[in-house]
């Protein structure tokens, strides 16, 4: 009977020890509570809780990717689109992260969405596609601002697609259009203006002397000639053909 009472002892006695023995990985920490009240932080590595008077909550310290669901976003200009993020944090501080928020993971969640919605919803459209970069600081820091009190770091968020609907997507591709075109038109106009101060520097230089005026009409005669066409029409200066005309004239007078 003494044998059997001591087998019990000794198994009572092995799970106690089994029970107050816990070995933490290098990314955990264990938040140990005496009597209900907060008593220190532990690990890794091997730790000795007691049964009972002692409990403990293990936290990850690991960086966390949480994925943001699916929003609908009505954005400054009066256009719905629908957003979703990705989140990355982790926790820094575990005593806060047990003792201030009841879940630590849920409330970044439900923090996320709703920063989320207001943020985006005080920027246009444009905006939203071409400044992605910035809109992504914007909701970190707000969330990190947040939840600092809750012992966790939020070290980065990615805006990772902004669906819109097909009459908008042919609106956007529609302005899109336009404004290549208008960039054309500039373009053009801008081409026009400079050939024609070209043109213009052009002819102030021919205009210093003559003979070059007679050469450019001869090298342009070459250029037509060598394009083999049956009929060439080239108009003829005044210029050049008045000292014969004034030739034939005194030559007509002399012999009157």
């Amino acid at each position: 009977m003494i044998s059997y009472f001591a087998s019990l002892l000794f198994l009572a006695v092995a799970l106690l020890i089994m029970y107050a023995i816990r070995i933490l990985r290098e990314y955990e920490r264990a938040v140990v509570f005496f009597l209900g009240r907060f008593q220190a932080v532990k690990g890794p590595g091997l730790i000795i809780i007691i049964p009972i008077i002692q409990t403990m909550e293990r936290v990850d310290l690991r960086t966390v990717v949480m994925d943001v669901p699916t929003q609908d976003v009505i954005s400054k200009d009066n256009v719905s689109v629908k957003v979703n993020a990705v989140v990355y944090y982790r926790v820094i501080d575990p005593q806060s992260a047990i003792i201030n928020v009841e879940n630590y993971h849920e409330a970044v969640s439900q923090l996320a969405q709703t920063t989320l919605r207001s943020v985006l919803g005080k920027h246009e459209l444009d905006e939203m596609l071409s400044e992605r970069d910035k809109l992504n600081v914007d909701i970190q820091k707000i969330l990190d601002e947040q939840t600092d009190a809750w012992g966790v770091k939020v070290t980065n968020v990615e805006i990772k697609h902004i669906d819109l609907d097909e009459s908008m997507i042919r609106a956007i591709a529609q302005q899109a259009e336009a404004e290549r075109s208008r960039r054309a038109k500039v373009i053009h106009a801008e081409g026009e203006a400079q050939a024609a101060m070209k043109l213009t520097e052009a002819a102030d230089q021919l205009s210093k002397n003559p003979n070059a005026i007679t050469l450019r009409y001869m090298q342009t005669l070459i250029d037509i000639a060598g394009e083999q066409n049956s009929t060439i029409v080239f108009p003829l200066p005044m210029d050049l053909i008045k000292p014969l005309l004034d030739a034939g004239s005194n030559k007509a007078a002399s012999k009157e």
